[in-house]
């Protein structure tokens, strides 16, 4: 089993000693439920709905555990047949291939709890839950640090593992520890000192770890109104300086260190250039938008094609700040 990216202890689920004979025969069927949990393993599901830019294809199986049960037996199943593991939390910093993703697909998303501590100021959340609601929350309760992050429309999974930023703010910033469950079975809490944060950027991108929750530091004890206040400015500044109107992925690229990426791709006069249905946007140009019938290719072929723009013009190589999954054909 291979994986590329929710609190209590690990449990051995016994009823998954079957043998592996038994569990080839129910891959013929197109949903397999999973003995002592609630967890249905469905087949080709298809994945444009769970993605923001709503392109992709299926996924080979696809399952959304509620509890670390369920998760645990998900994942000791796809060892047991030796299927490569995806986890995906809420599609938003993805392409996915036309082609699907092979193996099992779990989405994290109806993975949720949290608890905000107000004697230590420390919310732990679980790694389904969103971070624009999060940021809506903790303003609403007069606690301060979230505020940039109404923006990011992801999960706290995903924040962690990218160490997702906005308004010069980032996850690196306020992460106390985060807790991950290894492709063994596993629990193990680790300091953001063991991640090797960079700018959007984490070990756990290279991993097979998975984050199951995350603990953060606030600043609990401010007035309401004003926190509310500083939150609705970074959400009215991302809707007034970014596409909303078309679904996207966020961010296209990462900024090098020179100039920003949407400077240089605007530089580039790749402003509305398009292939297919796939559109650099208006607003801004380190936005790719779906304007309608965009496949993954299209996107994807955009994609090169402002890196190579970008690199005669600039001699810059603008690196992907969205994940691409699945198989694609390189564009010549």
């Amino acid at each position: 089993m291979t994986t590329s990216q929710v609190s209590g202890n690990v449990c051995m689920i016994s009823a998954l000693t079957t043998n592996k004979q038994e569990k080839a025969n129910l891959t013929e069927r197109n949903i397999i439920h999973l003995p002592g949990t609630d967890c249905v393993i469905k087949s080709a599901a298809s994945l444009s709905a769970f993605t923001s830019y709503r392109v992709g294809g299926s996924a080979e199986w696809y399952v959304a555990p509620r509890s670390l049960e369920a998760l645990q037996a998900s994942i000791e199943y796809a060892k047991d047949l030796n299927l490569p593991v995806t986890i995906l939390g809420a599609g938003s910093n993805l392409l996915v291939s036309d082609q699907g993703i092979p193996g099992l697909v779990i989405a994290s998303r109806h993975f949720r709890s949290k608890h905000f501590d107000l004697q230590t100021g420390q919310l732990t959340v679980a790694a389904g839950e969103s971070i624009p609601s999060l940021a809506w929350e903790a303003a609403d309760l007069g606690w301060q640090g979230l505020e940039w992050a109404v923006g990011i429309p992801g999960t706290v999974g995903g924040a962690v593992v990218m160490n997702a930023g906005a308004h010069n703010s980032c996850i690196a910033d306020m992460l106390v520890s985060a807790e991950l469950l290894s492709p063994d079975g596993r629990l193990e809490t680790i300091t953001p000192a063991e991640l090797g944060y960079q700018y959007r950027s984490s070990l756990l991108q290279r991993g097979k770890r998975i984050v199951t929750q995350a603990t953060f530091q606030l600043q609990p004890g401010a007035d309401p109104a004003k926190v509310l206040a500083t939150t609705k400015e970074h959400k009215q500044h991302r809707l007034t300086t970014q596409p909303y109107n078309y679904p996207s992925c966020g961010s296209v690229f990462r900024n090098p260190k020179t100039y920003s990426a949407g400077w240089l791709i605007e530089q580039a006069g790749l402003k509305g250039y398009q292939i297919g249905g796939a559109q650099v946007a208006q607003l801004h140009a380190n936005f790719i938008v779906n304007r309608g019938g965009a496949k993954a290719s299209d996107i994807f072929c955009l994609i090169s094609h402002i890196q190579r723009e970008v690199q005669e013009r600039w001699s810059i190589w603008l690196e992907p700040e969205v994940k691409m999954i699945g198989e694609f054909q390189p564009v010549g």
